[in-house]
């Protein structure tokens, strides 16, 4: 199926664009907290903490209110979520010089942020057919890699003409209109998991092991992409006025590179397992980063840095459907969570571990980056049996009336 044929089905349009404009202020909050709190005269320990207090709170929000919507249906948590979310950055716009509001407001606006992404993945096996699934799921990584440049560009589009506190207002509206988009569609009003399987229950989808070693191993290339950040960072600096836009240009590379990546995964009709594709994306997306290891002048280090793009969206599409054919029966939406906290969690680690290796070289900030994949595919890649061991999708969930 091609993309354009995607796009003309039945509400793939709508809940795509809808998922995307709520999920914009994922993409703009770390930037605006700064600029936001920077203007009212914080110090830079403030905004750590604010930033911090923001990521750590949506690690722990995400699977819990994907747990919710696995329970009770989409429409609901995606629009309470998203007026508490709003609530809290309406606390950083409203008080962005006070302590106890900025860090509490970015917080609640963490804890709180509309589960989209696990509510759309969830969607897809209802909204396509199965064979159209990989082509789905390619398009909505491929889809995802549009945040990384619109979230930082909405910001200083609104905060160099209006102000940064407007930039917080906008996040909140954005977020809200977002789920409004998704709750309101057919498929999420519809959208029932079915009962969850017998024995999940404390842990959910991770009494999967096969889930489990995804979700680590998709934790090493968050790592790997945290520290390609900081990597690209320190080497602009090195090489001030080398390239144009310096670590902008290089980020950028390596995001349009994972859209053109996503994009080619999805056009191909692929006849290996799922698990198959998975642990191959990961060595692959692995090998791309290899080469960064030479640290070459500025023009090679920019192809270096495209080509060090190209795995990332392919494996996190492979992963998408390998969630759902892992996840148990009626817990779909909170691995789909998982998934997102875990690659969160390890890009912040990484971006933490390779910030404290730049003193020391870039050869080892590269090493960093470069392990963190490497060790996540050769993980798959021992685990493998596990990922092939379901038949079928266990976690797809049936479409029923809505009561």
């Amino acid at each position: 199926m091609g993309y354009l044929a995607l796009l003309r089905a039945p509400h793939v349009t709508r809940l795509l664009a809808g998922t995307l404009l709520g999920r914009l202020p994922a993409g703009m909050t770390a930037l605006v907290i700064a600029l936001a709190l920077r203007e009212a005269g914080a110090p830079y320990s403030r905004i750590g903490l604010a930033t911090a207090a923001y990521a750590l709170a949506a690690a722990i929000g995400g699977p819990v209110l994907g747990r919710i919507v696995d329970r009770t249906g989409q429409p609901r948590v995606l629009l309470c979520s998203a007026v508490v979310a709003g609530l809290g950055y309406a606390l950083l716009a409203l008080a962005p010089g006070s302590a106890p509001a900025a860090i509490g407001g970015a917080a609640v606006a963490g804890l709180a942020m509309p589960p989209l992404e696990p509510c759309l993945r969830a969607l897809w096996p209802e909204v396509v057919a199965e064979d159209q699934l990989d082509t789905a799921y390619a398009f909505d990584s491929a889809s995802q890699q549009i945040l990384y440049v619109a979230g930082p560009l909405a910001v200083a589009g609104i905060a160099g003409t209006v102000g940064p506190v407007a930039a917080l207002w906008a996040a909140a509206g954005l977020g809200l209109l977002g789920a409004l988009v998704v709750a309101t569609a057919a498929p999420a009003r519809r959208w029932r998991a079915p009962a969850r399987a017998h024995g999940a229950g404390l842990l959910g989808p991770l009494r999967s092991p096969g889930l489990v070693l995804l979700l680590v191993g998709l934790a090493g290339a968050g790592w790997s992409v945290g520290a390609q950040n900081v990597l690209f960072i320190a080497y602009a600096e090195r090489h001030r006025g080398a390239l144009p836009g310096g670590a902008g240009l290089l980020l950028a590379l390596a995001a349009f590179a994972g859209l053109l990546g996503a994009l080619g995964y999805g056009a191909v009709k692929w006849r290996s397992s799922t698990g198959t594709r998975t642990w191959a994306m990961a060595l692959a997306m692995a090998a791309c980063y290899l080469p960064l290891l030479a640290l070459p002048g500025p023009w090679p280090m920019a192809a270096l840095a495209f080509l060090s793009g190209l795995g990332l969206a392919p494996l996190l599409a492979a992963a998408f459907v390998l969630v759902a054919e892992l996840a148990p029966v009626g817990t779909v939406t909170e691995a789909f969570a998982w998934l997102v906290t875990l690659f969160a969690t390890g890009n912040a680690l990484g971006y933490a571990v390779s910030g404290s290796l730049v003193q020391v070289s870039l050869t080892a900030v590269t090493w960093c980056a470069v392990g963190g994949v490497t060790l996540g595919g050769l993980l798959l890649f021992a685990a493998r049996g596990r990922l092939d061991a379901p038949v079928a999708p266990l976690g797809a969930a049936p479409l029923v009336a809505a009561v």
